[in-house]
C-alpha cells in the first residue's frame, strides 16, 4: 500500500517503476487477450516489450506515460494499463498473437484477479478520457503520471476518479427468488436486480426504488430496462448453479436458464439464498 501511494504521489518514482512493472494493453477500452487452449488469458507485458512495440509502429517511448497505475503485486510489481487506440489494431493483434475483445464478453472467462484488474483498468481509462477538460474553466486538465488524478493548472482544481454507488439485491417470497434479464445479457442468463443510487438515497431506499421501478409492485416489467423477470423455484436455481459451463450459442429457448458465472456478485447472492433454503 505504501509503495502504491508513493507511485501515485511521485512522478519520478512512477516513471522508474515502468522498468519493473507490467502492462495490460487496451484498444479503445477493449482489453488485449490471448487464447491458450480453452483458457482466456490477459498477458502482462514487460516494459521492454512495450518499447519494442512502440518503436515498431514509430511511436515515441513517451507514449508509455499515457498509462495508468492500476495495482501492485505482493512482490511490489506495479501493474499499468495502456490504451493503444492510435495504433493499427489488426497489426498489433498480429504482432502480439492475440486479440482485443469487448470487456463484457471476456470478463467472465478470466481468472478473478485478472478480471478485477482489467475492470479497474478500463474504468480508469474511461474516466481520464471523459475528463480531459476542467468543468469550471474549460481548460485542458493534465493527469499525473500514475493517473490517480487530473489537474487544471489554470485554477489549481484537482479532479479524482469517482465511483457511482450501485446496489444489487435478490428478491424472494420465501420459497422462490426473482431473477431478471436485460436484452444485452447472453442468451438464457438471468441475474439479480441491480441499479445505481440516486443522490441522497440510502442503500435500502435504492433497493426499494429499483424493485418498484424495474418490476413494479404488481410485478409489471419495465421493458425499457428489462427484457424479462421470472420467479424461480429452489430446485430450478440449484440446477442452474450446477452447470459448469456457459451454454453454447446454439442454445434454444427450451434450454433451462442459467445464472451469472462465479465472478459475479449476483451469483454469490443466489448461492447464499440456496444455502439458507437448504439449511435445516
Amino acid at each position: 500500500m505504501r509503495y502504491m501511494f508513493k507511485l501515485k504521489e511521485d512522478d519520478d518514482a512512477c516513471r522508474q517503476a515502468y522498468n519493473s512493472g507490467t502492462f495490460f494493453l487496451f484498444y479503445n477500452f477493449s482489453p488485449f487477450v490471448q487464447q491458450k487452449g480453452k483458457a482466456l488469458l490477459v498477458p502482462k507485458l514487460k516494459a521492454a516489450e512495450i518499447k519494442r512495440l512502440l518503436q515498431k509502429f514509430q511511436k515515441s517511448e513517451k507514449t508509455m506515460e499515457e498509462s495508468m497505475l492500476v495495482g501492485c503485486s505482493e512482490e511490489c510489481t506495479p501493474y499499468f494499463a495502456l490504451d493503444l487506440g492510435s495504433l493499427p489494431k489488426s497489426a498489433v493483434e498480429s504482432e502480439l498473437d492475440g486479440s482485443f475483445g469487448k470487456l463484457q464478453k471476456v470478463f467472465f472467462q478470466l481468472e478473478d484477479e485478472d478480471a478485477s484488474l482489467i475492470s479497474t483498468s478500463q474504468a480508469l481509462l474511461r474516466w481520464h478520457n471523459n475528463n480531459q477538460y476542467c468543468g469550471k474553466t474549460g481548460e485542458p486538465t493534465v493527469k499525473n503520471l500514475a493517473g490517480s488524478k487530473r489537474i487544471c493548472h489554470n485554477n489549481g482544481i484537482v479532479y479524482y476518479p469517482q465511483m457511482s454507488p450501485v446496489v444489487i439485491a435478490l428478491v424472494s417470497d420465501g420459497s422462490r427468488c426473482l431473477l431478471v434479464r436485460q436484452a444485452s445479457f447472453p442468451k438464457g442468463m438471468y441475474s439479480a436486480l441491480a441499479g445505481f443510487c440516486d443522490v441522497g438515497e440510502s442503500l435500502e431506499e435504492t433497493v426499494q426504488r429499483e424493485v418498484a421501478e424495474e418490476i413494479g409492485l404488481e410485478c409489471t416489467i419495465n421493458t425499457q430496462e428489462l427484457e424479462s423477470a421470472r420467479w424461480f423455484s429452489h430446485e430450478e436455481v440449484v440446477k442452474a448453479l450446477e452447470q459448469e459451463s456457459w451454454p453454447s450459442k446454439e442454445t434454444d429457448e427450451r434450454t433451462s436458464f442459467w445464472v451469472p458465472p462465479k465472478q459475479a456478485i449476483a451469483r454469490r447472492l443466489i448461492q447464499e439464498w440456496v444455502k439458507q433454503k437448504t439449511s435445516p
